[in-house]
């Protein structure tokens, strides 16, 4: 965010809400997933009048702070032959292709440069036991026919791509890329500003089908998105779907000779085998971010300060990037930061709406949301328009049907 900012991409704060008001649909949570839902809606039915509500910020949640990773889901073949089986499978992997199209299309479309790079991804193997989910990968996707999916790695031929004496191999996947996170939040909420109203510092207390209650005021509306990502986790319908876990990351200075010594310099995203994993990449500016899915757990959707104030998971983060990459010992690590995220049972992130009202929802994302909010946008946006009667692009026709095509199930048990 601050570099975002000092690029000038921020601007004043949106008013809070004043008074009462009606719309169309009214959004809660103005991250990712609310501002993708806004957009869609916006593109398929200019004539929607959207609200969107912000407790904070767009963009000062998990949506600007993440470790920009941008893909879909062939890199969840294995999980998804176990829950969906080798048709639904390929159904979600195919329908997540949209994602980096859809981003670059969107940059295209409103001048906005986040940093996006198209490099692929590599999963690591860095101990004998994550080996396994190196060949898992490797085996799904030869098994559904989609070899160029998942290429494997030998250890020589993985340090041609980036130098570590903890590597032991790796598998190439095509669809990945990196963004940097903040541009990209911000850069959605300029392009709002454009279509929707939108509130900043306006809180939800309440929310009942077709209202919302505010401590500025009411919203009424024939349609309400709940996209809150990790505080979701304390809305009566979805707390028993969520568990939140703390993730950290941090920040080198930047060390392009370091980067060129190990010959990293692709620009390809990696993640290792391990169940709580490390996720790295480099930034344009010849940075480094290092993350850690192992901070703290928090139970009945509780937050606080554990999920942005804990030092022995920023620890942890560091220990990573000196244990994985050991030649960028001399690189200083200039920030760090967590916060919280919302991890489903088979970490898959699930839409529907709530039985018996036009409240709808999208949650789960389990610390993969910056690209499959692109696609839990389009799921959202469709639904609406084919309620009213209208038929949106076949994109989007696309990636709504998941939810039936999977019964309405996705990530869910």
């Amino acid at each position: 965010m601050e570099e975002a900012l000092a690029a000038g991409l921020g601007a004043e704060p949106a008013a809070p809400l004043e008074g009462d008001t009606e719309a169309d649909v009214a959004i809660v949570g103005g991250g990712y997933t609310g501002l993708w839902t806004a957009l869609a809606l916006k593109e398929r039915d200019p004539s929607l009048d959207v609200v969107v509500l912000d407790a904070d910020e767009c963009g000062r949640g998990p949506s600007g702070r993440n470790g920009g990773f941008l893909h879909g889901y062939w890199s969840h073949l294995p999980r998804l032959r176990e829950r969906f089986g080798d048709e639904g499978a390929l159904a979600v992997a195919r329908a997540g292709e949209g994602i980096v199209r859809g981003v670059r299309a969107f940059c295209e479309a409103n001048d906005a440069d986040v940093w996006l790079r198209e490099a692929g991804m590599l999963r690591v193997s860095a101990a004998p036991a994550q080996d396994r989910s190196v060949n898992d990968e490797v085996e799904a996707a030869q098994a559904l026919g989609v070899t160029d999916e998942a290429v494997p790695l030998s250890r020589n031929e993985l340090a041609e791509r980036v130098r570590s004496p903890a590597f032991r191999g790796g598998v190439f996947l095509r669809d990945g890329a990196t963004i940097q996170p903040a541009r990209l939040a911000l850069s959605l909420r300029k392009a709002a500003l454009d279509s929707v109203r939108l509130h900043e510092h306006t809180r939800v207390a309440r929310i009942e089908d077709g209202r919302l209650e505010t401590d500025y005021g009411i919203v009424r509306a024939r349609d309400v998105v709940v996209a809150t990502n990790a505080a979701a986790a304390g809305w009566q319908p979805l707390k028993r779907r969520l568990t939140v876990f703390g993730s950290y990351v941090v920040l080198t200075e930047p060390v392009p000779e370091l980067l060129e010594q190990i010959g990293w310099t692709g620009g390809e995203a990696i993640f290792d085998g391990r169940m709580f994993l490390h996720y790295f990449r480099t930034t344009n500016d010849g940075r480094v971010l290092m993350g850690s899915g192992s901070g703290p757990i928090g139970f009945g959707g509780r937050l606080d300060r554990r999920f942005t104030h804990d030092e022995p998971t920023v620890a942890r983060a560091e220990h990573g990037l000196r244990h994985l990459l050991p030649d960028l010992t001399g690189a200083k690590v200039t920030h760090a930061w967590g916060g919280p995220i919302d991890v489903s049972s088979d970490h898959l992130p699930f839409f529907g709406t709530v039985a018996g009202t036009r409240i709808h929802y999208g949650a789960g994302y389990s610390g993969h949301g910056a690209g499959p909010s692109w696609l839990g946008g389009q799921i959202l946006a469709c639904e609406e328009a084919e309620e009213q009667g209208r038929t949106p692009p076949l994109p989007a026709r696309a990636g709504a049907a998941l939810p039936r095509l999977l019964g309405m199930r996705v990530g869910t048990r």
